[in-house]
């Protein structure tokens, strides 16, 4: 599974699951959004997790389960367990990880049968991850899962589009693999530990705008089983969830029922396919708050906009207009997807180069 599938399935709704295994993390990165460390205990019981993804079925799963953290391979082999009941319903896996393991470019043994488990291996890299991990070691352990067989790709991760550190590591990558590893270039948000090193994030499109959001289309297994509706660092680690955005737990419910709720639910399918704050202009009386996932958290205490998107969107129609919206984005490409929720300059990195098909064949 190359890094350009696994954007593309971003927009579908329930096309993808993400699961935070673990909150721990050897590294103590000054950015990191999810405030991950070795100090941290959060992490979803096992047996819970191995139950959901075990209720998988082969016409109801999603088409890719993505392992995170903190760093998801302090647990290699819930990992590759994971990967294997998902392989077993038809799912593929892919796992970001911070490479805490690579500073000498070796894969350690547990560490390597994790990762030959996965369908799609990503490295995360920033200036922060290289003052404890070398990038000469990242990039040595990459060949060597490159050359066992498996797609990899790298997250960059820098202050913006004028950022050096981004123009540099992205010409050492492409000159390393000649092309042949995607990269995703995300830029820093305030959230976490980077909430004083990052500037507040854009307000986003006005309310005249439908303004779809992506974030709203996988289910997140937080770091406590809850399952969430939106994968902003925000909501994954408030609690409560605000109840539009809560889908279950996995100590309670399976996929099939989650699946059910995030499909159904009349106000999702309006935040996937105009967006929050476009829905407080259609049925509110009083503007919505400042900022795009403010004014979606907001909801929770508007029930005039709660009854209109379930007037609206809680039929056929609705469904209708979910679908149509997916295919749009889908139709439009991951680098148009990441342009919109990336760094706009380098989100061409996403798609295929002519050496990564050329590799295919």
């Amino acid at each position: 599974m190359e890094l350009a599938e696994l954007i593309g399935l971003r927009p579908v709704p329930c096309g993808g699951l993400l699961v935070a295994l673990t909150r721990r993390c050897p590294m103590s990165c000054a950015h990191c959004s999810t405030s991950s460390s070795m100090a941290a205990t959060e992490e979803p019981d096992p047996g819970h997790l191995l139950r959901f993804l075990g209720s998988f079925g082969a016409e109801d799963r999603p088409e890719v389960v993505m392992l995170t953290g903190g760093e998801p391979l302090l647990l290699p082999e819930l990992a590759a367990r994971l990967a294997g009941l998902a392989r077993a319903a038809g799912s593929r896996t892919a796992l970001l990880s911070g490479m805490f393991f690579a500073r000498d470019g070796r894969v350690p043994d547990r560490i390597m049968r994790a990762i030959t488990a996965l369908d799609h291996f990503s490295a995360s890299m920033d200036v922060h991850h290289e003052r404890e991990v070398p990038r000469a070691g990242v990039l040595r352990a990459l060949r060597t899962v490159l050359d066992a067989g498996i797609p990899v790709s790298v997250h960059l991760t820098g202050t913006g589009p004028d950022d050096p550190y981004l123009a540099d590591a992205v010409a050492d990558v492409r000159r390393t693999f000649a092309g042949r590893v995607p990269l995703l270039v995300n830029e820093v948000r305030p959230l976490g530990r980077a909430t004083g090193l990052a500037p507040a994030t854009p307000p986003g499109p006005d309310a005249s705008r439908a303004a779809p959001c992506t974030l709203a289309a996988w289910p997140v297994v937080a770091f406590d089983g809850t399952v969430a509706a939106c994968c902003n660092q925000w909501t994954v680690d408030r609690r409560p969830v605000p109840p539009h955005l809560r889908l279950g737990h996995i100590a309670d419910d399976d996929w099939p029922a989650v699946r059910a709720r995030s499909l159904g639910s009349p106000v999702l399918r309006m935040l996937r396919t105009v967006g929050p704050r476009r829905l407080h202009a259609r049925y509110a009386d009083s503007p919505a708050p400042a900022g795009y996932c403010r004014s979606c958290h907001a909801l929770a205490d508007r029930p005039d906009v709660l009854a209109g998107a379930a007037r609206d969107a809680g039929g056929r129609v609705g469904e209708l207009l979910d679908r149509i919206t997916a295919q749009q984005q889908r139709a439009a490409g991951p680098a148009a997807l990441v342009g919109r929720m990336g760094c706009a300059r380098y989100a061409h990195l996403v798609e295929p180069t002519p050496a990564q098909e050329e590799s295919r064949r």
